[in-house]
């Protein structure tokens, strides 16, 4: 049944072509690339100010500040998609209480996760695999990094609740100011105090969002979102935690098969195989970036039109939305063989050795782009139809249950060879999971 507050104001009401959806998507895509972008730009400082064992050191430290982030997104995504169903339910004021909430939750999670992780920080690091030469690289980074845990987690929130809220845009030149930011500081800081500066300039570009967030969200705005006084609703976090698992579980994914590849590369090729796998990893993280974008963007999207009863629009969505996933895919996979070799030289400081590694590998690699962003999209897609299990489930399979078997067992088989295949591999073989979960929930959800 068509709520009353579908009406052509309404942005996440209104009918969308995918020209349309690439539109309104778009600030989301930006954000997300730029926030890549700004990362990839530490590893460019890090490797050629400090060099490519800081830089490995770097992916060493990732699986932590990947759990870090799992938890900050799960927690992001899944609150907003319980709070778009409410406005498209016409619940406004449920959606602000839930909306501030799900945000006093994010903020206790971080500081949880700061004080536990310094507390047995060198232990972390040892588990993760660390060189006795990589451990004080390792060590500085992460302690600049966890300062700055709150304020990853409501940079993550926020990059979701702004689009709920109606404002892409803002949120938009939120995160570009915190990547200047971030990238101003990288030039100050890490060639005076090395891997730490990177860490600390990440922290505190981190601020800016978090800070431009909670004073834009502290002004109540007619029936917009604003912050209230939260109010425990119960199964609310556990709703939320449900519907957000599938990127927890992405994240996690993301943890075990970091390690497992440094542990692997490590085997294989020693310090110089970690520092070529990482740079090849920021290339999946910009591509990446590209499909979680534009999936973050139409998500509210799906939520207002599934608890609004409008199918037809969803269908619409839904269906315009693969096409353009395809489509970038095919695009993302072209660019990255073009650019990849003075790209990979940039990155690797002035280290041929490394570079050639990566060289060598890559193209094997960047197969996987042909395939990741259907995985990305649906698991997206089910968390904003809050079917948290089936998101968590495409998640699960694209991104562990079939990459960590193919990093450990191709490369007996193939050797170096197949360490480069194991994405590419379970990449492909997600997307056919992702397909066939599209096609059996189709008639449930009516897209």
């Amino acid at each position: 049944m068509q709520n009353k507050l579908n009406n052509s104001a309404d942005p996440l009401a209104r009918s969308y072509t995918l020209a349309g959806l690439a539109r309104f998507a778009a600030p989301s895509i930006a954000m997300m690339v730029f926030l890549s972008v700004y990362t990839i730009v530490d590893g460019i400082f890090i490797s050629n100010f400090v060099g490519t064992l800081a830089l490995g050191a770097v992916n060493i430290i990732f699986p932590l500040i990947s759990l870090e982030m799992g938890l900050g997104i799960m927690l992001a995504t899944g609150g907003n998609a319980v709070i778009a169903r409410r406005l498209g339910e016409g619940d406004a004021a449920r959606a602000r209480q839930n909306f501030s909430f799900m945000l006093a939750a994010a903020v206790l999670t971080g500081l949880a996760i700061e004080t536990l992780s310094l507390l047995f920080l060198p232990q972390v690091i040892s588990l993760l695999g660390a060189s006795a030469a990589q451990y004080p690289y390792c060590r500085d980074y992460a302690v600049a990094m966890l300062l700055f845990a709150p304020a990853l987690f409501l940079q993550v929130g926020f990059q979701s609740y702004f689009v709920t809220a109606g404002r892409p845009k803002l949120g938009l030149l939120v995160m570009l100011g915190a990547g200047l930011v971030n990238m101003a500081l990288d030039y100050l800081l890490i060639p005076r105090i090395g891997v730490a500066g990177a860490g600390l300039a990440t922290g505190l570009g981190y601020m800016v969002p978090a800070t431009a967030g909670l004073v834009y969200f502290l002004r109540p705005r007619g029936g917009e979102l604003y912050l209230v006084r939260p109010r425990r609703e119960a199964g609310l976090l556990a709703s939320a935690c449900l519907n957000g698992s599938s990127e927890l579980v992405s994240n996690l994914a993301n943890a075990v098969s970091t390690f497992l590849f440094n542990i692997m590369f490590m085997r294989f090729y020693g310090e110089d195989g970690v520092a070529a796998i990482t740079m090849a990893l920021y290339f999946q993280f910009v591509f990446a970036a590209v499909y979680f974008g534009y999936a973050g963007g139409v998500a509210p999207i799906i939520s207002y039109k599934f608890g609004s009863g409008d199918t037809a629009g969803l269908r619409q969505v839904v269906r315009d939305s693969l096409r353009f996933i395809l489509g970038v895919s095919a695009a993302n996979f072209v660019f990255s063989l073009l650019v990849s070799g003075p790209a990979l030289l940039l990155f690797a400081g002035g280290d041929r050795e490394v570079a050639a590694i990566a060289q060598a590998g890559f193209p094997l690699f960047a197969l996987s782009f042909l395939f990741a962003g259907v995985g990305i999209f649906a698991s997206n897609m089910f968390t904003a139809l809050s079917d948290g299990p089936t998101s968590a489930l495409i998640s699960f399979m694209r991104t562990l249950f079939f990459l960590a078997p193919a990093i450990l067992l191709l490369p007996l088989a193939l050797h170096e060879t197949g360490l480069w295949l194991a994405v590419s591999l379970a990449e492909g073989l997600g997307a056919l999971v992702a397909a066939v979960c599209l096609l059996r929930k189709r008639s449930q959800y009516q897209y």
